[in-house]
């Protein structure tokens, strides 16, 4: 296209009408770049900057269940919220014949129940996991939070699933090493199980 506009242009000889034409395609095909230029983006261009970005938040409701050890339901705003305990992993409780729970399950279940049933509380959570539970600590009053009344109480494991990658809390493990020690708990039993090892050798490995 450019040589045809460059034949059209060139010369003395080149007459009137085809200098026209010429300057015409020119100013045409400049049109159609600017066209290109400010194409709007498709929605995989621009799906990068609407993602939403994780961040701490707070959740302030009453606990309506206690549902095990580790897990509640928070009331918030007329609406239920599932809440997941950062950092620890309590005892299954279980619910039917290929899921049975372990030792301690209900008693863990029932120390949670004694710290938070029935109370205002506000939260500080970090993230929604796969299920959709929200993962918080759990404030108490004093200063203290219900995650570590759990884990020194011997109701609960520091959770280490995974090399520690859900571990937020770096007073747990020291916590959980003084429960040991003191026979509190979970830790009465010879060989207690973690949780993350009985769901998986026992719920999916059907090896309890």
């Amino acid at each position: 296209m450019n040589k045809l506009t460059s034949r059209l242009l060139a010369g003395p000889t080149a007459k009137p009408w085809t200098r026209w034409l010429a300057v015409a395609l020119m100013l045409g095909l400049a049109g159609l770049g600017s066209v290109t230029a400010f194409t709007p983006k498709t929605s995989a261009d621009t799906a990068s900057s609407t993602l939403p970005v994780d961040g701490n938040y707070t959740m302030v409701g009453r606990v309506v269940q206690v549902i095990d050890g580790d897990t509640f339901t928070l009331l918030v705003k007329g609406q239920q919220q599932r809440v997941r305990m950062a950092s620890i992993d309590a005892p299954e409780i279980g619910g039917n014949p290929d899921r049975p729970g372990q030792a301690h399950g209900q008693a863990s279940k029932k120390a949670l129940t004694a710290l938070i049933a029935g109370q205002t509380i506000t939260l500080d959570c970090y993230e929604r996991d796969r299920y959709d539970r929200n993962v918080c600590n759990v404030p108490l009053p004093g200063g203290d939070t219900a995650n570590r009344k759990q884990v020194a109480a011997g109701m609960a494991w520091a959770n280490m699933e995974g090399r520690g990658k859900f571990m937020r809390d770096p007073e747990l493990p020291g916590l959980e090493q003084q429960a040991r020690r003191a026979g509190a708990g979970v830790w009465q039993q010879a060989r207690p199980v973690s949780p993350w090892a009985w769901r998986y050798q026992c719920w999916k490995q059907g090896q309890c």
